[in-house]
């Protein structure tokens, strides 16, 4: 399944996206549960309980705005840093070079503030020079937790992803080392686009799949997920170690090389840029920078 959310006539709602991507069906959701987008779907497959029903008729795609799976985080979004070996070189003669953790050893986690969270197609507002002059585009597949929990195995990872999402970890790199630490680089408000949709596990393998990334048509990132250091399973695993995980968590897998910051002198997004963002069998994003 394709779960969407999306605006219509000024009224939020959550749909079923057709098999051939031109059609949705809106699922019958009282307004305020749709508000939190696909939150109650995911809910509702954690408890193991039906899905919505869907309304009796459907509309074009075309003639309504996608905004976030699910625009309202109940919390921040878990990410994994430097995860991919072409895109861990790539920062070994950065500023990374002197980090003191080994990208080999342990997954690199950090977070993201829920306020970060905008559509599919919406825009990324920079900071202003004054604040950063170094905005970077980071392309990452995105896991949408189901079934909830605490330890949980490498094993038993898989039962408990819904789903997943595409997001651009978008990141101000001088304020990321200014503070010595990710979340403030990583979290300001529209820095992280998300969409188009859900794909639901059962439909898309994402240890099996390929990351794009253009910049004004440039292809910058390409790579496929089989390149991760650490896969899935096994970053399911690391984040519910002593954490409860919910419904509807979000953990972004890592970004591939070819990130501005990686470039010779680096290549930093200005005002007017559009990023692209696509995954084979997840569709894509594309977001002006102004």
């Amino acid at each position: 399944m394709r779960i969407a959310t999306y605006v219509q006539g000024g009224k939020r709602q959550v749909g079923l996206v057709s098999a051939d991507g031109r059609q949705i069906t809106a699922f019958k959701l009282p307004p305020d549960v749709a508000q939190r987008g696909a939150q109650a779907l995911v809910e509702a497959f954690a408890g193991g309980d039906a899905l919505p029903t869907l309304e009796a008729t459907s509309v074009s795609l075309d003639s309504v705005k996608l905004a976030a799976p699910l625009p309202l985080p109940r919390r921040n979004l878990w990410c994994v840093g430097r995860n991919y070996h072409a895109h861990a070189k790539e920062l070994q003669t950065s500023v990374f070079k002197d980090n003191d953790a080994n990208p080999q050893a342990w997954p690199i986690v950090f977070t993201k503030a829920p306020e970060t969270v905008i559509g599919p197609r919406d825009d990324v507002v920079l900071p202003g020079s004054a604040i950063s002059e170094q905005i970077d585009y980071e392309a990452e597949l995105t896991i949408v937790i189901g079934r909830g929990g605490k330890n949980i195995s490498k094993a038993d990872a898989l039962k408990h992803i819904f789903g997943y999402t595409i997001v651009n970890d978008v990141t101000a790199r001088d304020v990321q080392m200014r503070h010595q630490q990710w979340d403030m680089g990583k979290s300001f408000d529209t820095f992280c686009p998300m969409g188009p949709w859900i794909v639901t596990a059962d439909e898309l393998d994402g240890m099996a799949t390929r990351v794009r990334c253009w910049v004004n048509g440039e292809l910058r990132q390409d790579a496929l997920t089989e390149d991760m250091i650490f896969d899935i399973p096994t970053l399911v695993e690391t984040v519910s170690r002593g954490i409860t995980l919910y419904p509807g968590d979000l953990i972004a897998t890592g970004s591939p090389a070819g990130v501005g910051m990686g470039f010779k002198p680096p290549r930093y997004l200005k005002s007017g840029d559009v990023v692209r963002v696509e995954i084979e069998g997840l569709g894509s994003i594309e977001n002006r920078f102004v």
